[in-house]
């Protein structure tokens, strides 16, 4: 009697043990669907990260940059306010990918990637930084009709009597980095004073000034060796309108000629006043990498 009675706990004990069988992973028929639901989750993981991004088109914010329009950061503006459309349809999709067939316009002109052009100019006098002039005056544009058959923008600017170095691209993205001020890209001027710059006047030159109640830096000032004291040499990295102009009048002094000497560590070696020149691919190379 007490064995049948053992033998019928012993069976019930293993039908409760079933499901902690389950739970536990132990291999049996029953603990197989469980297996399979592992293997599905595991595998639709993989399934969510796309493979062929790139291939199935290339994003809008990047095209309309690669299309010398703005950066991409700028397009995301210009999308979001409904200046682009896509084959006639409005397109206000952060995300929105472009097809190989497809026919962008932006603000009613059709665009296209352009291959990626980078002009360095030595600006001479009486040219105004402008695309156009509805006064008639003598813009660099003008300097440069021929450098390129895409259309190229001038990056920052100069004044219409500042000469020296200005670079022109299509490239949005660069033109941004190399005009924003956290990239603190070098500029370095030659500025003839109206008289000599007193030493002591040189001095409160050194380090910060406040310009028209905002902060510039400037990162070094110096007499220009072996000319006048009236001859100096300054190098900032703000970008703010006649700046250099106004840091002299601060301390008393008038601006009577201003040449940008440096940009961005390029340079006018071997380049005349009005000329041009393609920059190398090591040039692009390094304005590319400025942090």
């Amino acid at each position: 009697m007490n064995s049948n009675r053992n033998s019928s706990r012993g069976r019930q004990e293993g039908k409760k043990s079933t499901p902690l069988s389950r739970k536990s992973g132990t291999s049996n028929k029953k603990s197989s669907p469980l297996g399979r639901k592992n293997t599905k989750k595991s595998f639709s993981k993989v399934k969510e990260t796309p493979k062929s991004d790139e291939s199935s088109g290339i994003r809008l914010n990047k095209y309309i940059a690669n299309s010398g329009i703005c950066s991409r950061r700028e397009a995301d503006t210009y999308i979001e306010h409904g200046s682009v459309e896509v084959n006639g349809k409005l397109v206000t999709e952060m995300g929105y990918k472009v097809q190989p067939d497809d026919v962008v316009r932006f603000d009613g002109t059709s665009i296209s990637p352009e291959q990626k052009r980078y002009i360095l100019l030595n600006k001479p006098k009486n040219y105004i930084t402008t695309m156009d002039d509805d006064r008639g005056r003598k813009t660099v544009m003008e300097l440069v009709s021929n450098a390129s058959k895409e259309r190229i923008y001038p990056v920052g600017r100069l004044d219409r009597n500042t000469t020296g170095l200005l670079l022109f691209t299509n490239d949005g993205d660069l033109a941004k980095k190399l005009t924003h001020p956290k990239h603190n890209v070098r500029k370095l001027y030659h500025a003839s004073l109206d008289r000599k710059l007193d030493l002591r006047d040189l001095e409160k030159l050194r380090g910060e000034v406040i310009i028209e109640g905002r902060k510039v830096f400037i990162d070094a000032v110096s007499y220009v060796e072996g000319q006048p004291k009236s001859e100096i040499g300054i190098e900032i990295h703000s970008g703010r309108n006649r700046i250099v102009r106004k840091i002299f009048e601060h301390v008393g002094y008038k601006v009577n000629k201003l040449d940008r000497v440096i940009f961005a560590e390029l340079t006018k070696k071997n380049l005349p006043r009005g000329r041009w020149r393609p920059l190398t691919n090591q040039e692009v190379n390094n304005l590319q990498m400025l942090k």
